[in-house]
């Protein structure tokens, strides 16, 4: 018995802080997919800031390439299981759905502290902030897209917007059209569910004077070559987005950094643990955007940029 104890005592003296130093864990819970642009720079931020500081799990719930209530439902199940197993120091919540499906019905005022991020526009339709949850909304350059797309394009009073349809885009969608509205343009929209329903809208939409590009996300049988090839004989009007991976077919970009969203919410996590409460944390929208410039297309419709928005910006690289 006392070589047990000795052998015990010296186990503790050799590793004094084994236990007492253990990382706290970070669970990550991505509405969408591995591979999709977005998610992937949301993780990267959240990588930057917490690598070395928290151990980081993750779990995607894929409602992107699978839209269905019942594939979601499933996932927000799977995911709040998850939550209950691990129960980890703080639970970062990436997009839309999984405020809607996981944080709303199952953690409202729950002990678990949540960071989410990217949610479009606004929290009201959540009821955020609940006393465990804060976070980052994610919002467009609306207005001052407008503005860039007037300098560039002259006085525009019809435009059309095309995009995906899913839920993320007709918010952004009705976001344009109360812009449009103030500012007495004429905004028609198509939102597509395949490649080939955007093609078809996209060279209707060189009637206008303005095409703004909505997200790809959830458009069926999207190929980036065929696409290209479809459009490119068509183009002619300026074409704007304010998504990072829509510059391949669009020539002016003032695009949202989805870094900027994952290294918040990641220090923000970190000073929950440190015992801030997420309550006394306040919702925020994001600050930063980049301002990118397609030469090739640009080239292709005869478009010139002005110099005094030309060296703000950054060339696309394929």
């Amino acid at each position: 018995m006392l070589k047990k104890l000795a052998w015990l005592v010296a186990v503790v003296l050799l590793c004094p802080y084994s236990w007492a130093t253990a990382a706290p864990l970070c669970l990550f819970i991505s509405s969408y997919h591995v591979g999709y642009d977005w998610s992937d720079g949301v993780e990267r931020g959240l990588h930057k800031a917490l690598d070395g500081k928290c151990d980081i799990t993750s779990f995607n719930m894929d409602a992107k390439r699978n839209s269905s209530t019942e594939h979601i439902q499933k996932a927000a199940l799977e995911a709040k299981t998850l939550i209950e197993q691990l129960n980890p120091d703080v639970v970062i919540a990436a997009d839309d759905i999984a405020a809607k499906y996981l944080i709303v019905p199952y953690f409202k005022d729950a002990s678990i502290p949540f960071v989410f991020c990217g949610i479009n526009w606004t929290v009201e339709q959540y009821g955020f902030p609940f006393n465990n949850v804060t976070g980052m909304i994610e919002v467009a350059a609306v207005q001052p897209l407008f503005e860039k797309s007037s300098a560039i394009a002259g006085k525009i009073s019809h435009a059309s917007y095309i995009g995906a349809d899913t839920l993320t885009e007709a918010k952004n969608l009705s976001r344009f059209k109360q812009a449009a509205k103030e500012l007495n343009i004429e905004l028609s929209s198509k939102l597509s569910k395949t490649a080939r329903q955007w093609i078809h809208s996209y060279k209707q939409a060189q009637k206008s004077q303005l095409i703004i590009m909505g997200s790809n996300a959830g458009i069926e049988n999207w190929d980036e070559e065929t696409v290209l090839n479809a459009i490119r004989p068509y183009t002619r009007t300026l074409s704007v987005t304010n998504h990072g991976w829509m510059m391949p077919y669009t020539m002016f970009g003032m695009t949202k950094i989805p870094e900027e969203q994952g290294e918040w919410a990641g220090q923000i996590a970190l000073e929950i643990l440190q015992g801030t409460k997420p309550a006394d944390i306040p919702i925020i929208p994001n600050q930063k955007f980049d301002i990118v410039i397609n030469k090739s297309l640009l080239e292709t419709a005869n478009i010139t940029i002005p110099e005094f928005i030309k060296l703000k910006a950054q060339p696309f690289r394929q």
